[in-house]
């Protein structure tokens, strides 16, 4: 076997490798150079442990480097090993990606889906969104992740999940929006509060109210507090954090802590559960959130994900919501 060597010279003898690297050897390589360990390496990509250490050995006598350094204790990767451990991966990358671009081109609305919801969404549309993939792509397998935005967006950009349900706009690189439909938020209050009922409650009465939110990390709290800085709201005014998800924000609401704002899909599975609470609604124009799918900018499945965006604004219009009808002019 080659010796070390980490300027990537070629062999003493001056004549380049002459023989290309198989698919197998470098998966064997990706995996050792990930695992740092054989046996950890093998059961990852399936592979026996002899022959997972045969295929690096025989990537390594074609390449005409050393790349891996073995110790009784441990796996090292040699300098060379870590420069070309980089570009194994990218070459496996474009494979995996060439195969979804193919397989999105042979059968749109088949194989597997990894969907991305956020929690303020996924409640309220999901029973909408698994109907029409039930109804209309049958052999579609949807997986659904319920994520905090920024979550997804990392999962978007490494590629573990697909397409992502979310509020918008997201000003994030490398994402196209399909934007599918705006709502309105709605004040909710315990049932003797003053505004209860009404249905032309000023952005003003935002000022002093005592407001709960959700915790850090979630994008409905970041709108609701733009909305209260558009009315008007000093830093000074109260605000508390205290839930972790709307149904025990909308408990605390009720127990007179404060009121809060939801989004109007939300509020008729949220204010049901409990008696207590009252609703009201802002005079026009009322403050809004728009909700969209998103995907990575050029997906191999960009028309697919196009025509589920379509079939989502039909299926949604029932829902207390203004559909998106003509986005790109919008």
């Amino acid at each position: 076997m080659a010796q070390e060597d980490p300027g990537l010279r070629p062999r003493k003898s001056g004549k380049s490798p002459g023989r290309q690297p198989s698919l197998s050897q470098l998966r064997a390589f990706a995996a050792v150079a990930e695992h740092l360990h054989f046996r950890d390496a093998a059961a990852a990509i399936g592979m026996s442990q002899p022959a997972l250490s045969g295929a690096v050995s025989t990537l390594e006598e074609a390449l005409g480097v050393q790349l891996i350094e073995r110790t009784t204790r441990k796996v090292l990767l040699s300098p060379a090993g870590e420069r070309l451990a980089l570009r194994a991966g990218a070459v496996l990358d474009a494979l995996a990606a060439l195969m979804e671009e193919a397989e999105a081109v042979r059968a749109p609305f088949t194989g597997v889906l990894r969907l991305g919801v956020i929690p303020t969404v996924a409640p309220y549309l999901l029973p909408t969104v698994l109907r029409l993939v039930h109804d209309r792509y049958p052999d579609l397998d949807l997986q659904v992740h319920e994520e905090q935005t920024s979550s997804a967006l990392e999962g978007l950009a490494a590629g573990r999940l697909d397409l992502l349900l979310l509020a918008v706009p997201l000003g994030a690189p490398g994402v196209t929006e399909l934007p599918l439909f705006d709502q309105d938020f709605v004040l909710v209050m315990a049932e003797d509060h003053g505004l209860g009922g009404q249905a032309d409650i000023p952005r003003a009465a935002l000022r002093e109210l005592p407001l709960l939110l959700l915790d850090e990390g979630h994008c409905l709290r970041d709108q609701a507090l733009d909305i209260c800085r558009e009315a008007g709201r000093t830093r000074g005014a109260p605000v508390t954090t205290t839930a972790a998800g709307l149904s025990t924000l909308v408990q605390l609401v009720a127990g007179g802590l404060g009121v809060t704002l939801l989004p109007r899909t939300a509020v008729t599975v949220e204010t049901g559960r409990n008696a207590a609470l009252s609703t009201g609604y802002f005079a026009d124009p009322a403050p809004t959130r728009r909700v969209a799918l998103a995907m990575r900018t050029g997906s191999a499945r960009g028309g697919e994900f196009e025509e589920l965006a379509a079939a989502l604004r039909e299926a949604m219009e029932p829902l207390p919501v203004r559909v998106v009808h003509h986005p790109d002019q919008d």
